[in-house]
C-alpha cells in the first residue's frame, strides 16, 4: 500500500470514489482542479483519495474516501496524517474539514485525528437536489472542524 500526491487528470474510478464522500458532482467539479490530491493505491488500484484545498493560511480536507472492501483498516487515518503534512509544507498553520450533522463515524473519525469541532453551517445540505440520509437522520447542516498544524 502506497500514499501518493497525484497530478494527473482524476480517472471515472477516482471520481466515483470521491463522490461516495460528496454526492454533488457540481461541488466537487468547483474545487478539484484547484486542488492537491493523495491517492492510496494497493498494486495498481486506488483505494483511497483525499483532496486538499489552501487559501492563505487556511487549508482544507475537501474530501476523503476509502473503497468500501478496505474501510476499517486505518487507511483514513494515513490519508489524513499525510494530508496534514502537506498542508503544513505548503504553507497552512490550520486544516478545515466539514461533514453533516448525521455523518457519526467521519466526526468520530475526525476528532481521532486531532481535529475540533469549530461551528455549525445550518441548512447546508438543503440545496442538494436530493435529500441525503445518514444512521436514519436527514443531513441538513455542515459541522465544520479544525486541527492546527
Amino acid at each position: 500500500m502506497i500514499i501518493e500526491e497525484y497530478r494527473q487528470e482524476i480517472t471515472p474510478v477516482m471520481m466515483e470514489l470521491v463522490l461516495t464522500a460528496d454526492p454533488s458532482r457540481n461541488s466537487v467539479l468547483s474545487y478539484l482542479s484547484e486542488s492537491k490530491i493523495l491517492i492510496c493505491r494497493d498494486k495498481d488500484h486506488c483505494i483511497g483519495i483525499a483532496v486538499l484545498t489552501l487559501s492563505g493560511d487556511v487549508s482544507e480536507l475537501k474530501s476523503i474516501a476509502v473503497a468500501v472492501g478496505h474501510q476499517g483498516k486505518g487507511i483514513a487515518k494515513l490519508l489524513i496524517a499525510e494530508i496534514m503534512c502537506l498542508a503544513k509544507k505548503l504553507g497552512a498553520n490550520s486544516i478545515e474539514v466539514g461533514t453533516g450533522n448525521s455523518s457519526f463515524s467521519q466526526l468520530a473519525l475526525y476528532q481521532k485525528c486531532g481535529f475540533r469541532m469549530s461551528h455549525i453551517e445550518s441548512g447546508f445540505f438543503e440545496s442538494y437536489p436530493d435529500p441525503i440520509y445518514e444512521n436514519g437522520i436527514r443531513c441538513i447542516d455542515m459541522v465544520r472542524l479544525r486541527a492546527k498544524l
